[in-house]
């Protein structure tokens, strides 16, 4: 399918029950449709297992579906999202995103454990069956804990629980900016520093492009507008791909609105030159 005209729409960060998403990836095609959009990527937390589901249902419907994931890494300001947008999902990337998820499992277990010593009346089946074979993650346990009436809300499961500091935290195993890029190039795709709001500056970001960043998401839910204005010309300035989404989720309130961050298709184009340019020079 041809890329979107620059008057369209596109929403390039969406998450399914591949991973913490509430909507299974082969119902986000008519969902998109009905959003006005003309192509969306799906981006599930170390998983790209929805993508051929979420292609096979956008085929009828004359939508387009970039095939993404969202990776967790880290430099020395702290943890970065970087998005693999455009990536080819089999092959050696199924077998790295295969470890990560193994690593969620881990993860899974020990907050578990954590959890039976604080007296919560959780078990790691309860988790599982939140997250319905996708990747592991907190929003998964936070809804076990509260399908067991453990918990209010997911707020209040991190708030207590979950989040940074507090008493069930555990910390995800370390990954480089670098090593993360370099996954996503060998995979065919471009690596997109993911909702990065006012820690997005000049230095910051020429650090990342030293790592290999190829793109920033410029709009998204928690941005600014003097955010979105500044990141942009970051991109342009420094030669890098602009990208948006709405980090949908399934949810129906709140900021993120599938579609709700308006993201041009010409960035869309943009991102589609670059990747067109480093295969022909034959760039992993």
């Amino acid at each position: 399918m041809s890329a979107p005209r620059g008057a369209e729409t596109v929403d390039l960060q969406v998450h399914s029950t591949a991973s913490d998403g509430v909507v299974a990836p082969e119902a986000i095609p008519a969902a998109a449709v009905a959003a006005g959009l003309s192509a969306f990527a799906l981006t599930d937390h170390d998983s790209a297992s929805g993508i051929a589901a979420a292609v096979a249902a956008a085929a009828p419907l004359g939508i387009r579906v970039v095939p993404g994931v969202e990776l967790s890494a880290t430099d020395d300001a702290g943890e970065v999202h970087v998005l693999g947008l455009h990536i080819d999902p089999a092959g050696a990337l199924e077998r790295e995103l295969a470890a990560f998820r193994a690593q969620r499992e881990n993860r899974a277990d020990a907050i578990v454990a954590k959890l039976r010593e604080l007296g919560a009346n959780i078990s790691i089946e309860d988790v599982r069956r939140e997250a319905d074979d996708g990747a592991m993650g907190r929003p998964h346990i936070a809804r076990a804990l509260i399908a067991r009436g453990e918990c209010r809300d997911l707020r209040d499961a991190f708030d207590r629980y979950l989040g940074a500091g507090r008493p069930a935290f555990v910390a995800k195993p370390r990954l480089t900016v670098s090593a993360a890029a370099d996954i996503i190039h060998a995979s065919g795709g471009l690596a997109i520093w993911a909702h990065p709001g006012v820690g997005g500056r000049r230095n910051r970001v020429e650090a990342m492009i030293a790592a290999g960043l190829d793109g920033v998401e410029v709009r998204h839910p928690g941005h600014s507008e003097e955010d979105a204005r500044r990141l942009l010309a970051l991109c342009d300035h420094l030669s890098l791909v602009p990208s948006g989404g709405s980090d949908w989720h399934g949810d129906a309130s709140g900021r993120r609105m599938l579609g709700g961050m308006q993201v041009p298709g010409e960035w869309l184009q943009r991102q589609d030159e670059r990747v067109a340019i480093r295969r022909s020079a034959g760039i992993a």
